[in-house]
């Protein structure tokens, strides 16, 4: 089987290497891919907003698979078209898609259909808002509705700062995307991240992860798309798992179905822990980053296995198999992230932090120029480490970071803090 993934970032690396030990795949293209998907396929060069160039690669290399790693082209309905022209896809058709690309649209489905959240209102013209606000108090949550590549959400500690995120967004900072934004109530709790594999019909539990979203030790600083992250998720029991599962996994599932938006792939739940139990904070339609590179190395099952029978309508007799050892990884990120950062700085040691019991390191952003690794983005590397606790993979994850040499890169130095609290109580 020739099987085709979109994308380029540490999420689709570590996909990558999943699916080329596939015993189903033949050869495994990436486009356009990174340094570090190279090992494990055929890199292609491509614009993947382009959807007729993307279904003229699958002709040209007979792709029987596609699997859709970014939220993107997703939401831009890539399955649709390439479904249309006669190709097999792993992902949420456009209108599935919408459970992350309109915050509005999922916080209306779990209302409509009884999915404990946060309660809501929706904005577009800036002096409502901010009677909103004012009416609601601090803290609070302002979100734009669109995606926002990961910058779309602040958690508001002061009247004054919600106030100006819902300026910046309906004034245009975030562009369409904050052409109409969310004031949500700020939820209390401790996060944790659930996947289900979804034929449409059927879920199926696909592990539990925490991330660290702040830049800073502490959880300080500002938002990013993931500093690090664990699994499994230590707060997520196996009662709690299936309360996630029956309260809002399985009704989301139904109520897309009912209003004739079957969701297949992999459905990945932002929940809040709270005292009144899990809530959903957000949903997402494809594999977290840096969530996957957590889930990846501990998963057993055939990868490539379980995304076609999703695509079948074949998940009721299905059950993922999963290592008993917890996996952490580090993201080593470009100075200045989440915010404007440079370009080309050289980094070296990879391959010693890969020599290193358990470790393995995924390209996020990074680029080869003459000969050398480079930094190309935010988020960078991650370094990854499976052991049999959490405190043990914190350690050899950061021995990983140790052996790394780039000067330019920063990280935290706290990941799973909370987890091996836990494990040493």
């Amino acid at each position: 089987m020739n099987v085709l993934l979109i994308g380029s970032g540490g999420r689709e690396h570590a996909l990558a290497k999943a699916l080329a030990a596939s015993p189903l795949c033949d050869a495994l293209f990436i486009a356009p891919g990174n340094p570090g998907t190279a090992a494990c396929g055929t890199n292609l060069p491509l614009d993947i907003a382009d959807h007729e160039a993307v279904a003229a690669l699958c002709r040209r290399e007979k792709i029987d698979f596609v699997v859709v790693g970014p939220e993107a082209p997703l939401v831009a309905g890539l399955v649709d078209d390439l479904e249309e022209q006669g190709f097999r896809c792993f992902g949420p058709r456009r209108t599935a898609a919408q459970l992350e690309g309109s915050k509005a649209f999922t916080r209306e489905i779990g209302r409509d259909f009884g999915i404990p959240g946060a309660a809501f209102a929706r904005f577009t013209e800036i002096e409502k808002a901010k009677a909103y606000l004012r009416e609601r108090g601090a803290p609070i949550v302002i979100k734009a509705d669109g995606l926002a590549a990961g910058k779309g959400v602040v958690v508001a500690a002061t009247l004054a700062e919600a106030e100006a995120a819902a300026e910046s967004m309906l004034g245009g900072g975030l562009g369409a995307a904050g052409a109409e934004i969310l004031v949500e109530e700020c939820l209390v709790g401790e996060e944790a991240s659930v996947f289900a594999l979804c034929d449409g019909i059927h879920a199926v539990l696909f592990g539990t992860a925490q991330d660290h979203k702040r830049a800073f030790d502490g959880d300080e600083g500002p938002n990013t798309g993931g500093m690090g992250a664990y699994s499994p998720a230590p707060l997520v029991t196996p009662a709690l798992e299936e309360e996630i599962m029956a309260r809002i996994i399985r009704p989301t599932l139904a109520g897309m179905r009912e209003r004739g938006m079957p969701f297949l792939g992999i459905l990945y739940a932002g929940l809040m822990l709270t005292a009144e139990g899990p809530k959903l904070i957000e949903y997402n339609v494809r594999f977290g980053d840096p969530e996957a590179e957590v889930l990846m190395p501990r998963l057993r099952s055939d990868l490539l296995s379980l995304m076609i029978a999703a695509r079948d309508g074949a998940l009721d007799t299905i059950r993922p198999s999963w290592s008993e050892e917890a996996a952490l990884t580090v993201i080593m990120a470009s100075r200045g992230y989440p915010g404007r950062v440079g370009r080309g700085s050289v980094i070296r040691g990879v391959e010693a932090a890969e020599a290193l019991e358990g470790v393995s390191v995924y390209h996020a952003g990074t680029a080869q120029e003459g000969g050398e690794l480079i930094a190309a983005g935010g988020r960078v590397l991650a370094v990854t480490a499976t052991a049999p606790t959490i405190g043990e993979a914190q350690k050899r994850a950061y021995a990983g970071v140790a052996a790394i040499d780039w000067p330019e890169g920063f990280f935290r130095r706290d990941i799973g803090f909370r987890a091996i609290v836990r494990e040493n109580a």
